[in-house]
Formats: structure tokens, sequence, C-alpha cells
């Protein structure tokens, strides 16, 4: 029998160009992304063997992405292929991270979240998520973390998983990607050791106008673009009750100033942004009207 032949590109990606690049490779039927957690953080594709690869030409459109290796392997290694680059991390002060196969828990004082890379944006790995997952530390210890909450774009859910688990209650996540829906069953499993037959949150597939977002919320969390932020901002707006807080990241640092008059001009007065490389996260509160 002969082996299926899976093919694995290996990127250098400016954070920058990460977001479009990633919908372009799926787009052109790249099974899975991620980004290294350790420099030097390369990128990985990978596209399975009845899927013809995109053309490498089309990787000039995204400005300072350079394929770095092209591999082809079969099926019999396409297990440890998938799983290199990505081993466990900390993620603020009180988190541990790590990939479905790594079965060593992290330290005692840590909690210990597993994840299953490549399924869904939201596995700790990127620079956004570890940014709010740190703010939620820092509302938790300031007894902000009083529900209801709502995150929107939950990608796997990983951030209200992360609430619930410092004591956020009433929590609701939601993406408009139908993927996402298995995703975050799939996280809720894989952290049954720290559910204890726990429901962490409610989840459905839609958008910020579906009739299960009511309001008003005590926060909010928003981990995606910054065009998305400011297209739904008025609608957050609408949603969150005054002195209501804000979590929003996916933003780069280089439009820092604009993220910031975006908030200010619907209501939100930012109250910290985070820095780590290139990206931000700003924690912002709903100003009474």
């Amino acid at each position: 029998m002969v082996s299926a032949i899976h093919l694995r590109w290996k990127l250098d990606v400016p954070d920058a160009q990460e977001e479009g690049l990633c919908a372009w490779l799926e787009a052109e039927g790249s099974s899975a992304f991620y980004r290294e957690a350790d420099p030097p953080r390369a990128c990985y594709a990978y596209f399975p063997p009845d899927q013809a690869p995109p053309d490498p030409a089309g990787l000039a459109a995204f400005p300072g992405v350079c394929l770095l290796e092209a591999e082809s392997f079969g099926d019999e290694d396409w297990l440890a292929k998938s799983r290199e680059g990505f081993g466990a991390f900390e993620v603020g002060s009180r988190f541990h991270v790590r990939p479905l196969w790594d079965e060593t828990p992290g330290p005692a004082d840590r909690i210990d979240l597993v994840v299953n890379p490549g399924l869904a944006f939201g596995t700790g790995g990127h620079e956004t998520t570890r940014l709010c997952m740190t703010l939620l530390e820092e509302l938790a210890d300031a007894g902000r973390l009083q529900g209801p909450v709502l995150d929107i774009g939950a990608g796997t859910g990983i951030l209200s998983l992360a609430a619930f688990l410092l004591g956020g209650r009433g929590l609701t996540a939601f993406d408009i990607d139908p993927d996402c829906g298995p995703a975050m069953e799939e996280l809720m499993e894989l952290n049954a050791h720290l559910l204890k037959g726990a429901t962490p949150y409610e989840s459905f597939v839609g958008t910020l106008d579906h009739s299960r977002v009511s309001g008003p919320y005590a926060g909010l969390l928003a981990n995606i673009l910054l065009v998305t932020i400011q297209e739904l901002l008025p609608r957050m707006a609408e949603v969150t009750a005054p002195g209501g807080w804000l979590i929003a990241s996916g933003i780069l640092a280089e439009r820092t100033d604009e993220a910031l008059v975006s908030l200010v001009t619907h209501g939100f007065r930012p109250e910290k942004v985070l820095t780590e490389g290139e990206w931000i996260a700003i924690l912002a509160v709903r100003v009474p009207a």
C-alpha cells in the first residue's frame, strides 16, 4: 500500500501579515496553521494528500513573508511532523499550556491547560491570547470577573475557559466560524481534569446580533482584528453595562493610537495597554452615558 503524501510549509511571517496569510492559506486548502511559541517563531502550514498546494508565488501578496522550506512526508511521519514546534509554555502568572500529546502536567502552582494546536485560533501561543489571559488574571485579582461576560470571536473558547478557571461565572462564548463549535467542545473535553464536571460557559455559532446576545454584560472579550472591533463597537457599547470592562486585542502595536481613539469615540475609557512583540491588548471601561 502506497503511503499518502502530506506537505508542510515552514514560513517566516511578520506579525502584521499573520492574520491575512492564515486566511489565504485556509482558502487555498491548508488543513492547519500555527506559529511556534518560542523564537524564532516560525509558522507552519499543512496540506492534506488530496489537496493541491497553492502556488508559492501567491505569497508575494504578503510583504515580508518567506517560504523557508517545503517538506513532503508520508502517513507514518504525519503525527511527528505535525507536533514539531509546539511544546508546553507558561502564560501570565497562573497558566501552563501544553499540547494534548504532552502528558506531563505543569507546575503545581499553575493551572494546567491542554490544547489541540491547529484546530482553531486560540491555543495560548499567540501574543494576543497571552495578553488577554494576563489581563483576565488582573481582573480576577481585583474581583472584577463577576458575570455576565461575553466572549466575541471566541475561537476555541480558551479565553472563556481561562476566565472560568479564574473564578468568572455567567460566561457566553460565540464565533461566526462553524468549526469553532466543535473546537470549543473539544477544549472542554481536554480540560475535564480542571472542570470536574462543570460547564464553564454557554456557546453558540453566530454574530453579535444573535438572539442569545442580551446584556447588559459586566465584561466583554474581543480578541479579533481591529477592523472587526471597530465595526462592532457600536453594538458592543449597547450591550455593555455602565462601568463594565472590555478586553480588546488582535491589535498591532503600530495602530495603538487608532484603537484608543475608536474606543473613546464609542464610550469606552482605556484603562491599561499591555504589549508583547508587535501586538497589544487594551483594557477599557464603559463610561456611563
